[in-house]
């Protein structure tokens, strides 16, 4: 899926494909944190996903910006944060 803004959830069918075949909640990784990843969790937070970020699959172009787009993603609730290894073990679990 070809993205043209910060949130993979803008102008895209990414938030309709979901709920068609129901998953409210997603693992998150990615080559940028405080440029596609912070803002893709704010907005699925604003439509009623449950957003996973798997903080050691995450890049960032600055590392004192990843740290303040976690920071902030922490201050306002409501996505969780993993790492790859706590997630498989989930997964398998399920």
């Amino acid at each position: 899926m070809r993205r043209t803004r910060p949130s993979i959830f803008a102008a895209t069918p990414l938030d309709i494909a979901l709920r068609d075949l129901g998953i409210d909640t997603f693992a998150i990784a990615g080559i940028a944190m405080e440029v596609g990843i912070e803002p893709t969790v704010r907005h699925s937070l604003d439509l009623g996903y449950l957003p996973i970020v798997v903080t050691d699959a995450c890049g960032a172009g600055h590392p004192t910006a990843a740290e303040r787009s976690l920071a902030t993603l922490a201050f306002a609730g409501g996505s969780l944060t993993t790492d790859a290894v706590v997630l498989v073990e989930q997964m398998h679990r399920h």
